[in-house]
């Protein structure tokens, strides 16, 4: 939220904020199915579920696997930091079929009293130590809690490159009042929470006993029974506006609405997966665990498997350098061929710990450790 707000009324950076618009312990079980994968990796990976292990309400199985990390052959929008794509084993896991909606994350508030990023009065003398040496205080008027929200009343767009021209910084605006205090998610329970930082995902996490998914996790889910695909339902486009709440129309003046939602859309509204999981792409961006570094695929040996990847060691934006930044996968309501095209698997962008906005939120996973640790 902090560096949201210098980016906005400073003009410090909005254009890259929104541009870039935990290897676990291998467990072996008895009951479980662990299979070699191959000769050139000699790896046991966990494809079953454990016979002695019940799926949580509300998460699904992702069977362990094999698979293609990254852009895919045909992609036209993979982008630079996107590749090289690279074999990637990720072992089973459970994960969440929805977004967390507002109903869940309010039961997680009722039992912790907890208060999001959002929410918190703002310190400047902590808020500067994140920014390069010299920035401006901004006016007391605008260090107050809030959060970015889309900007539905463009009509034109003078240079699609400015991207505060959508954009509304909004005093107020919490997972509690998504569109700013005369807000309410009064009848949204089964809508995904939204106004989520990092820290308010793992604050979430730790009170239910999950994590976020990595990204690999991420894609693996995604990807369902698939390991090479472009979207979760094939390598087809022309299905997008069925499987997938994103913009129709010309972004960011005109939403067509032509699958029924102008903007964010209930869970469960497009078709799941062949895993059972909904809406892994658009309707909402989702965090995950690993740091963003632009630069981290191509860094990688791609001749060479990766097992259980928990990401760069280091962030690395060079669009925000002085930023920390975590991976957000799936896309928004918002994503258009014309604006990001983020409604890709392997699509990756980076948004700052401390940031949220409405249409940002998450989804958790947990691991066999995690579950039987429960015991």
């Amino acid at each position: 939220m902090k560096s949201i707000i210098l980016n906005y009324f400073l003009l410090f950076a909005l254009f890259f904020l929104i541009l870039n618009c935990k290897n676990e312990v291998k467990q072996k079980d008895n009951n479980s199915d662990i299979s070699k994968i191959d000769e050139n990796s000699g790896y046991e990976i966990l494809k079953e579920k454990p016979s002695n292990i019940q799926t949580p309400d509300g998460m699904v199985w992702v069977p362990g696997k094999l698979f293609l990390q990254g852009a895919k052959d045909g992609d036209e929008f993979a982008m630079m930091r996107e590749k090289p794509a690279h074999q990637v084993i990720v072992d089973g896991f459970f994960i969440d079929i929805t977004e967390v909606t507002n109903k869940e994350f309010k039961s997680f508030i009722d039992a912790t009293n907890y208060v999001t990023i959002a929410e918190r009065p703002i310190d400047w003398e902590e808020m500067k130590k994140e920014l390069p040496p010299n920035t401006p205080k901004p006016h007391d008027s605008i260090l107050r809690p809030g959060s970015l929200i889309f900007n539905k009343n463009v009509n034109t767009v003078v240079n699609m490159a400015n991207y505060s021209q959508w954009w509304t910084w909004k005093i107020g605006a919490n997972w509690k009042h998504p569109e700013g205090p005369k807000s309410s998610i009064k009848g949204k329970d089964n809508y995904p929470v939204v106004h989520i930082a990092y820290e308010d995902a793992q604050a979430y996490c730790k009170w239910a006993n999950r994590r976020l998914p990595t990204e690999a996790e991420w894609e693996a889910a995604a990807q369902g029974k698939a390991t090479d695909h472009i979207f979760t339902w094939g390598n087809d486009p022309s299905k997008l506006n069925d499987y997938a709440n994103t913009w129709q129309g010309a972004f960011p003046v005109k939403n067509e609405s032509i699958d029924g939602f102008e903007l964010i859309a209930p869970v469960k509204s497009y078709p799941a997966n062949d895993l059972g999981i909904y809406d892994m792409m658009g309707n909402v961006w989702e965090l995950t665990s690993d740091l963003f570094n632009a630069n981290h695929y191509k860094e990688m040996d791609a001749s060479k498997i990766t097992i259980n990847p928990s990401g760069a060691k280091n962030a690395y934006n060079p669009d925000s350098p002085n930023q920390k930044e975590h991976i957000i996968k799936g896309g928004s309501f918002l994503c258009h061929a014309s604006y990001c095209a983020s409604f890709r698997i392997s699509a990756r962008m980076g948004t700052a710990v401390d940031s949220g906005s409405d249409h940002t939120g998450f989804r958790t996973v947990a691991t066999v450790k995690m579950l039987s640790s429960e015991e």
